[in-house]
């Protein structure tokens, strides 16, 4: 499991464990935050083909489908 600290993601990059449609590489584009300020989600931005995709910030945290860096 990845430590992660959400306040720290923003521009972090990120490696699709079983990659589609040729999306390996992801970029932390934007963090969306409650109303404390709080992270809740992040976009990634595939830096292939520019799709984005908005998931809870946990997500990150599993092994088997995200790792920390591009690899």
């Amino acid at each position: 499991m990845n430590a992660i600290n959400p306040d720290k993601l923003h521009h972090s990059k990120w490696t699709a464990a079983r990659p589609r449609n040729k999306e390996k590489h992801f970029l932390v584009t934007t963090l969306e935050r409650d109303e404390e300020e709080n992270v809740v989600a992040v976009t990634l931005e595939a830096v292939y083909t520019n799709r984005e995709t908005t998931l809870p910030w946990q997500a990150l945290k599993d092994d088997d489908t995200w790792l920390m860096g591009w690899r």
